[in-house]
């Protein structure tokens, strides 16, 4: 992690998974929207979010539970400004598992920036090469809690895939070395409380381990 997301930006991307667009049925044609997204949905995980693995997760006071955003993140290797689909995974530099942490809310299209940043909201790593990887896209998630699996997704229900996001999104912004892309959260995201221990497992990155820790009990 001290090698990548300290010297970028990581965003997160809202409904880019198909599961957690079907999840919310006729919403998403109901007001003010009127339809489903018709281009990425992203938001920003700042610098007091992220993590290292092992780290812990500061559960806040008063809330009982946080929802474990198991999702892939994309590293970007060199400025990515316009580029196309076909030649989007050459600005690539590898990937990490991240951890997009979430106080449970409803607001789907844009969540207050109270449930998404809190301090370590954003477990980072390990990074895995681009070479490493024989395609993105098809990549088998799982979060484990206290060790039990509670939750199997795959990259391969994603709605834009990761070539596709990251020409969508350099269409209207320029992605920098070091930044981190992930690629959005399948529905159902599990939920963990202090004193839990969260483990998100991709295929071909190993695994991401974090406690969590009620707020007022860390140092």
């Amino acid at each position: 992690m001290e090698n990548v997301a300290r010297r970028g930006t990581v965003y997160g991307t809202l409904l880019n998974h198909r599961d957690a667009l079907a999840a919310l049925g006729n919403t998403v044609n109901e007001l003010p929207y009127k339809a489903a997204p018709e281009a990425p949905i992203l938001y920003i995980k700042p610098r007091n979010t992220w993590i290292a693995p092992g780290e812990a997760i500061a559960v806040p006071t008063g809330v009982d539970e946080l929802e474990m955003g198991a999702t892939l993140g994309l590293v970007i290797g060199r400025p990515a400004c316009r580029v196309s689909e076909a030649d989007a995974m050459n600005f690539v530099a590898g990937y990490v598992i991240v951890n997009d942490v979430s106080v449970p809310h409803e607001s789907y299209y844009r969540p207050s920036l109270r449930f998404k940043v809190r301090d370590t909201f954003c477990p980072i790593g390990p990074f895995v090469a681009r070479d490493a990887i024989a395609s993105p896209d098809a990549l088998g998630i799982a979060v484990m809690i206290d060790g039990e699996t509670v939750q199997r997704a795959s990259t391969a229900g994603l709605i834009r895939s990761a070539a596709r996001l990251i020409a969508d999104v350099s269409d209207f912004m320029t992605l920098a070395p070091g930044d981190i892309l992930s690629v959005g959260v399948a529905a159902g995201a599990p939920r963990a409380r202090a004193g839990q221990r969260v483990s998100i497992a991709i295929n071909g990155l190993g695994r991401l381990d974090n406690p969590l820790v009620a707020e007022g009990a860390l140092a």
